[in-house]
């Protein structure tokens, strides 16, 4: 068997995973985006699945988190380190190559987030590097005709940011990016579990109560989730039921921010584009658009029919690999190179 040589990577840097794509081979690599430290010798320990499973469970002397805050880049040097070991596994042992490598970036990022991230993937082994907005990368992906001289609204809704746009002619043309995601609807089912039950759950329960059983609109057929967590005022563990409509309660405000910034986006769109929109409707992609029922809040609070993409999860890793593929067509819309 001759070894595949990869000679293009395309990488969906997010806050909560991971992924890497391979143009001819697809998605080669989706793991969260959290690193194991031991402190004293400030050495990575683990990264990737290895790394998350000790989230919430390690010894003083090791810390596990995640380097990438809100979509951009907190922890520089532990970000590179988590590149490398991406890089380093998708290519595998043989490759001979360095890589052209994209790199995907919220709507939001400014130029001095944009140049860390082309910087950490060359330091990580990256022969040249790209940096694309995530929302074009995401209608890329999910087959949207970004090149056509029509409006098309693409809403990404990942861990760490929603990102909102409307992209014609190949690029943006009204966006907005707010930090409200996946990750703060599950610290807001935590904190309510906290007020309405007294009980301590982590990052990792309430995701799993959100994937089980949340809706982003009370429902008339309700389904329950037993909740396992530690009582705040015995110490001890303790278990509680926990209802459908009542997570739609607790993230309510969270999913009020996100709707706000897609009706602002849509308040600064031409005219034009936005009857384009009417007819259209509002792609959604990222993971959290998997919540139920949410294309039916969008719908409700703006007026226009909202439908969630295919493989919703990998329509930005799935736009990277199409971009670096065809990187002269997409020239345009490529924020930073080196």
């Amino acid at each position: 068997m001759t070894p595949f040589l990869v000679k293009k990577l395309g990488i969906d840097l997010g806050t909560a995973n991971t992924l890497v794509f391979v143009p001819g081979r697809g998605i080669v690599l989706n793991e969260p985006s959290v690193v194991a430290v031991s402190v004293p010798e400030n050495k990575v320990l683990a990264v990737g699945n290895e790394a998350k499973v000790m989230i919430g469970k390690t010894p003083d002397s090791i810390t596990a988190y995640r380097p990438m805050k809100d979509g951009v880049i907190a922890d520089y040097r532990v970000t590179e380190a988590m590149l490398r070991y991406y890089i380093g596994k998708s290519l595998g042992q043989w490759n001979l190559f360095k890589p052209d490598v994209l790199v995907s970036a919220p709507a939001g990022v400014t130029s001095a987030e944009r140049r860390s991230v082309v910087e950490a993937a060359m330091k990580a082994g990256a022969k040249n590097a790209y940096v694309m907005k995530e929302p074009i990368l995401a209608a890329i992906g999910a087959g949207i005709p970004i090149h056509e001289p029509t409006g098309h609204m693409v809403v990404d809704i990942g861990g760490g940011t929603t990102d909102v746009a409307v992209i014609s002619l190949g690029g943006i043309v009204a966006s907005t990016s707010v930090k409200v995601a996946g990750n703060k609807i599950d610290q807001a089912i935590a904190g309510h579990i906290k007020r309405a039950f007294n009980l301590a759950i982590g990052d990792k329960t309430a995701e799993e109560i959100k994937i089980a059983i949340a809706s982003a609109i009370t429902v008339d057929k309700e389904e329950s989730h037993l909740v396992k967590g530690r009582d705040f005022l015995t110490g001890l563990p303790r278990s509680a039921e926990i209802s459908t409509n009542e997570t739609a309660k607790a993230i309510e405000n969270e999913l009020r921010e996100i709707t706000k910034a897609i009706k602002s986006v849509l308040h600064d769109t031409p005219p034009e584009l936005a009857s384009d929109i009417i007819d259209q409707g509002i792609t959604m992609t990222g993971g959290t658009s998997l919540l139920r029922n949410i294309t039916e809040l969008v719908h409700r609070a703006t007026g226009v029919k909202a439908y969630v993409a295919e493989d919703a999860l990998f329509c930005v890793a799935k736009g990277t690999g199409i971009a670096l593929e065809h990187l002269d067509v997409y020239k345009k819309s490529l924020l930073g190179k080196r």
